[in-house]
This record gives structure tokens, sequence and C-alpha cells, in this order.
């Protein structure tokens, strides 16, 4: 059975909103690690201890 265009065009419609999303989810998601890693680097990381290291530790705290 043939789809009607208006339910094509509603599919190429969630589908760019969608990826839309997508690319702002991440986008956000990098930056914000970004900043956990500077905050984790200088505050709470300790003497030698590399940001994956201090972070490890502090989950396990």
């Amino acid at each position: 059975m043939a789809k009607s265009k208006i339910v094509e065009i509603n599919e190429k419609i969630a589908e760019s909103v969608t990826e839309g999303y997508k690319k702002i989810e991440n986008t956000v998601v990098e930056g914000y690690t970004k900043i956990e890693d500077k905050f984790v680097e200088n505050y709470l990381a300790k003497d030698g201890e590399t940001i994956e290291e201090a972070k490890k530790r502090l989950k396990g705290e």
C-alpha cells in the first residue's frame, strides 16, 4: 500500500528534527565533558594523577 505524501513528509520532518536534537545533545555533552575535565584537572587531581585516574578515585569515594 502506498504511503500518502503527508505521511512521507511527516517522516522526513521527524527525521530532521531527531537529527538536529542529536547534534545539539552531542554538542552540550562534549562541552560539559571539557568543563568537567578542566575542573577535575585544576582542583581535584592530586600531584601526578591523570584526569581519568582522578575521576575513578572520586567515583570510588
